[in-house]
Formats: structure tokens, sequence, C-alpha cells
């Protein structure tokens, strides 16, 4: 494939999201084990529910669809920022992470406010330091980084997607880093592509696209000319509705090979 820029996202494809939110959780929920006997995977899978119908149906929902700020996100995120939405939404959010956790403690019968609030504040920090990198990243960034021009293009809030960046250590990769929070819209909308075009000074023809949302990174990209290439780490299978990716990887490997300006 002969590009000269590679872009891509970052969450479950160049750094774990759901693994590690899921550990969070559990060492979260390893407080309601020892006050009740509560299994933390049982409490894990209420969460899980209640924490996505509350953010559905709130007031913010929206704007978070906008930008990309995901229900878990939503349980740990910080918010800062001046914008109008990030204020309204930062002053929500304490709320939601309280209703949240006490109805997946409900669900195991305990009605402890104040242990939700403990659990909440415990998933938070817990969360905050946990960025976990997939063991093939930094090798094949050190590698692409010799013949392309590398760029990072996130969804998501400002805080959030700024401290998975520097606690992954994968900032100096990049001759730019873009997150959707600080401009009010991301992937899949066009006007994010073109923005990360007009930074990398390349053509749509002269970029490749690299993401696992099907819906943000590939759809996205295509519409705005670009290449894509999928990472399926999961062996998802596309449907009739998605977009098709011009190549397909399970990871990250692949990708040297497959970009080499020798092909």
């Amino acid at each position: 494939m002969k590009v000269r820029a590679v872009i891509f996202d970052l969450d479950e494809t160049l750094i774990e999201e759901e693994t590690s939110n899921d550990a969070s959780a559990l060492a979260a929920g390893a407080i309601a084990f020892a006050r009740h006997g509560v299994d933390p995977a049982i409490l894990l899978g209420s969460l899980r529910k209640h924490s996505r119908e509350l953010f559905l149906a709130g007031p913010m929902i929206d704007y978070c669809r906008d930008i990309g700020i995901s229900t878990r996100e939503a349980l740990w995120g910080s918010f800062t920022g001046t914008d109008s939405s990030l204020v309204k939404l930062r002053r929500w959010i304490p709320t939601y992470r309280l209703r949240s956790w006490m109805a997946a403690l409900s669900d195991l019968d305990i009605d402890d406010p104040a242990l939700a609030a403990e659990i909440a504040e415990v998933f938070v920090t817990d969360r905050s330091r946990r960025h976990v990198v997939f063991a093939e990243t930094e090798n094949v960034l050190n590698e692409l980084k010799k013949d392309f021009r590398l760029a990072m293009l996130t969804n998501g809030a400002p805080d959030i997607q700024g401290a998975k960046i520097d606690g992954s250590n994968l900032a100096s990769f990049f001759e730019t880093v873009i997150i959707s929070g600080d401009y009010g819209f991301g992937k899949p909308d066009r006007r994010i592509f073109q923005l990360v075009l007009q930074r990398l000074k390349v053509a749509p023809h002269d970029a490749v696209m690299i993401g696992d949302s099907l819906n943000r990174d590939i759809a996205g990209a295509r519409d705005a000319g670009i290449r894509t290439i999928w990472i399926n780490r999961h062996n998802r299978t596309l449907a009739d509705a998605h977009h098709a990716p011009d190549f397909q990887l399970t990871d990250l490997c692949g990708l040297p090979t497959l970009l080499s300006p020798a092909d």
C-alpha cells in the first residue's frame, strides 16, 4: 500500500480499554466482597447494565455521542475544561456514578449509599492509573515511524484521552494528536478526518486510517476518501450494513509489511 501518513485510533487499537475497565471494576468490587461476600464479577455485570441504562437516559447523551464519551469513561473521567457542555457533564457525573453503583449493589440486595460512594471513588482512582498497551504496539510504531508520518485521532473527552496517552507513553510517536473533545465533534464526522489531513499536510489518498471501530474509524475515514485497515482482534463478522475496510488484520503486527513503501 503506497501511503505517506498513517492515522491511528487509540482505544482497542493501540491500548486495551475494556479489559482495563473490567479490571478496575473488579478491584473496586473487592470492597463489596470484603464487606458482604458479594462476587465482584456479578457486581460488574450489574454495573454494566445499570450504568448503560442511566447513561443513555441522561441529559448529556447527545454530546457524549458527538465526541465519543463512553458509558465506562463517564464512570471515571474528570471532564475538566470550560466548554459549557463539559461543565454540564461534570455537574451530572457524580449523581450518575453514585446511582450506577447503588443500582448494581441493589441487584445483590445491598442498600448502602456510603459503600456505593466508596466503591465509585476507588474505581475512579484505579482506572485513572491503569493504562495497558497492546504487546505489539510500541514495536510497530517504532518501525512505522522510520518511513511514515504518524498521527493519532481519538474520540473522547480531552482529560480522559490525555490521561490514557500520557499513561501509555505513546505521545512521542506521533506528529499530531487530535482528541474530538477539543473540537466538539468526532469520528465518524468527516471534519475530524479533514482536520488531521490538514495537520499532516497530506491528501486523503496519501493516508490510511487504522482502527477497531467499523462505524467510527472505517466508515468515517472512507467517507473522507482515506483508505482503511480494520483491526479485528475479536474475529468479528462484517455485516451487510458495514462499510468494508480495504484491509483487515487481527492485530498491529502485520502493519509494517502491509504498508511497506517497497510494495
